[in-house]
């Protein structure tokens, strides 16, 4: 069973500042054929979209793991878990982020929830997982 699942989808700003592909496309395309610069054009921006949607990474929680894109993680390995926001989410992506520990940024998602891996042959102490709402991960994870 679902307890939490969310798409980390780019946010439209993103989408939008991708129609730059379409003038850059023409202009290495047009000199040669109008058709082709054109048929070029929208060809790749349908193409940065469809990436764009398809390497959209999913967090999700159920009763038995805990999946951060192509990562799982079973439940009885979870540890403390903890919600971060704003300033202190960046301090845990940056300063205070453990080199061993297994990551999932996103740049446009700014909170992270941190989840601690308890397993003694694992190396890795925690993960740290831009989510959009933190409070629900823990508040799934911990349930």
């Amino acid at each position: 069973m679902t307890l939490y699942r969310e798409r980390l989808w780019a946010p439209p700003s993103l989408y939008l500042a991708t129609a730059l592909v379409i003038p850059a496309s023409l202009l290495v395309f047009l000199p040669i054929n109008i058709l082709t610069g054109v048929i070029v054009a929208v060809l790749m921006e349908l193409a940065v979209l469809v990436l764009l949607w398809v390497l959209a990474p999913v967090v999700e929680v159920t009763d038995t793991e805990f999946r951060a894109g192509r990562a799982h993680l079973p439940r009885d390995l979870v540890g403390d878990v903890a919600a971060f926001g704003g300033a202190e989410a960046t301090t845990q992506r940056g300063p205070k982020l453990d080199a061993r520990a297994w990551t999932l940024f996103r740049g446009y998602v700014r909170d992270v929830v941190r989840v601690e891996v308890r397993d003694a042959a694992d190396p890795t102490p925690y993960w740290l997982v831009s989510v959009r709402r933190p409070d629900k991960v823990v508040q799934a994870l911990q349930s």
